[in-house]
């Protein structure tokens, strides 16, 4: 049987939110919401899911939502997959958005392949680019075959529409205070015999480090960096400058530098005020996690790198003669304003 796409509508997000902090995908996607919604002519619908959350809800407005559906429930203080799950499939099934929009998280990631199965439809996951096509179809595009390709998928046989989204991927739309909503409480009635998980404690991992996705200025290293002796450099310089230091993908595969310090396709997409791309040759797939910076300094050996397209200002040299004189003349320059 044919499903009838004509009663689905408007452009659902889900909000994440972790400690009754919303973060900051959930008003990247809210933004790209209001662009498809607006295309479509229809509305942007916040889901917001939490206890003691309903405070919350108002910020959303200003960014783009119409309506902020609230669910406060004490079974929705932790994320849980069976809860998280129950709450946004019965607002789905009764609402019927034509799209459904997640951050592609760790929390995103989990929930997101759960709604699919059981609303019966399509996710299409890791969502580089959002549009909409001449038949009112979402256009889902995404890396595939280790990003040397982007594919553009389309859910045409049923609804909703469902898409994860990286964090950065998409601009965070500029604040209007202006701007009128409505908050709409909901109330969830929760299959509770389906519940199997018990959150008992939350332990957190202590981290100096800031996610690079916020940092101003990022120091990346590639594999013209080479070995654990040249991130120490990069460290220095980071360290000087008030930077955060990440990485391509060789680096982190090499066992160099932690996962969540790479930049790429298959990373993270960051937009810092300066990039240095150091021994970095350019690779479109690492290119797409950061030719949004501001500005780029490159360093490289070989004049023909690609990296030296994306870049404001390029040095070709060697890097490990180059890095820490730059370190120490930053120094130099520091102390004599101290």
């Amino acid at each position: 049987m044919e499903m009838d796409k004509s009663i689905y509508k408007d452009v659902y997000v889900f909000v994440e939110q972790r400690e009754n902090k919303i973060q900051n995908v959930a008003k990247e996607l809210i933004g790209k919401a209001r662009e498809l919604a607006d295309e479509l002519g229809e509305k942007v619908v916040a889901v917001l899911l939490g206890h003691n959350i309903e405070a919350k809800a108002k910020e959303l407005i200003p960014y783009g939502a119409d309506l902020v559906l609230c669910v406060d429930d004490r079974e929705l203080q932790t994320y849980i997959t069976e809860p998280y799950t129950q709450a946004i499939t019965q607002i789905v099934n009764e609402r019927k958005p034509s799209i459904v929009l997640l951050g592609a998280t760790t929390i995103g990631r989990d929930l997101g392949p759960r709604l699919s199965a059981r609303l019966g439809t399509g996710l299409t996951a890791d969502c580089t680019g959002l549009d909409i096509s001449e038949e009112r179809e979402l256009l889902m595009t995404r890396p595939a075959f280790g990003g040397n390709l982007m594919a553009t998928i389309v859910c045409k046989d049923h609804r909703p529409q469902m898409s994860t989204v990286r964090p950065g991927v998409m601009r965070t739309k500029p604040k209007d205070d202006s701007r009128k909503g409505e908050i709409e409480m909901v109330k969830i009635n929760f299959d509770k015999s389906k519940f199997k998980v018990r959150v008992l404690e939350n332990i957190k991992e202590e981290k100096s480090m800031v996610d690079i996705t916020q940092a101003d200025i990022l120091v990346s290293g590639g594999r013209g960096v080479g070995c654990v002796e040249g991130f120490d450099d990069l460290s220095e310089l980071a360290k000087v400058l008030g930077a955060e230091v990440s990485a391509s993908r060789a680096m982190v595969d090499a066992g160099l530098i932690p996962s969540e310090r790479q930049v790429g396709q298959t990373g993270k997409t960051v937009r810092p005020d300066i990039y240095f791309a150091l021994g970095i040759s350019g690779a479109v797939q690492h290119l797409a996690g950061m030719e949004e910076s501001e500005y780029i300094i490159a360093i490289n050996k070989d004049k023909g790198a690609s990296i030296f397209n994306a870049a404001d200002l390029g040095i070709v040299g060697d890097l490990k003669q180059i890095v820490p004189a730059l370190t120490k003349r930053l120094q130099e320059e520091r102390n004599k304003k101290q």
